[in-house]
């Protein structure tokens, strides 16, 4: 027999039409446990969550089958309180399922401390925007010593103390200049 008259026999014909059934069939009983199994129908929608401290988004999320993950504390935003939520991920207002893991980015409670750059010897204007460079800001009203170089930093302060350089302090910090007054020494 030759194979064109296999393909063409009522035997192979009944087979393939008992294998597209069964596969049918098969896909069909696949999609129904898939539906099942994964809750498809299931919906929950995640609540904004900014602003909350650690205990109260717990709460929030226990009640709703979710859980949470701290994934980064390294900003501090001052709009926001210590230790509360600044971004989540999934975003508020998004549907998940019962289980699912939200993501989340904590607020520190401070700044975080920077190392204070060398700016002994510079000018002030170049000093001023080095510092402001890396994150602090300068004071109104610089001390002025007796130096033959006019506004040349001789010195660093924060609140009345002597900074040096490789020093830290939080960032948004106030350093104070010292700077020569140009008059001689």
């Amino acid at each position: 027999m030759s194979l064109l008259n296999f393909v063409k026999s009522k035997t192979f014909l009944k087979q393939v039409l008992y294998a597209i059934v069964g596969l049918s069939m098969f896909l069909f009983l696949l999609m129904q446990w898939l539906k099942i199994s994964t809750n498809h129908t299931q919906k929950i929608q995640v609540p904004d969550l900014s602003k909350l401290s650690i205990e109260e988004v717990e709460q929030q999320l226990n009640n709703l089958d979710l859980k949470y993950i701290i994934i980064d504390s390294t900003n501090y935003n001052p709009e926001y309180p210590p230790l509360s939520v600044i971004e989540q991920n999934p975003e508020s207002g998004d549907f998940v399922k019962e289980n699912r893991k939200i993501y989340l980015k904590i607020n520190r409670p401070t700044y975080q401390d920077i190392e204070i750059p060398n700016v002994l010897t510079k000018s002030k204007r170049n000093a001023e925007a080095v510092l402001r460079a890396v994150g602090f800001r300068t004071g109104k009203n610089p001390k002025y010593v007796p130096d033959i170089a006019k506004d040349v930093v001789r010195g660093l302060y924060h609140n009345g103390k002597v900074l040096e350089t490789g020093s830290r302090l939080p960032k948004n910090s106030v350093i104070d200049l010292k700077l020569g007054d140009g008059n001689g020494g």
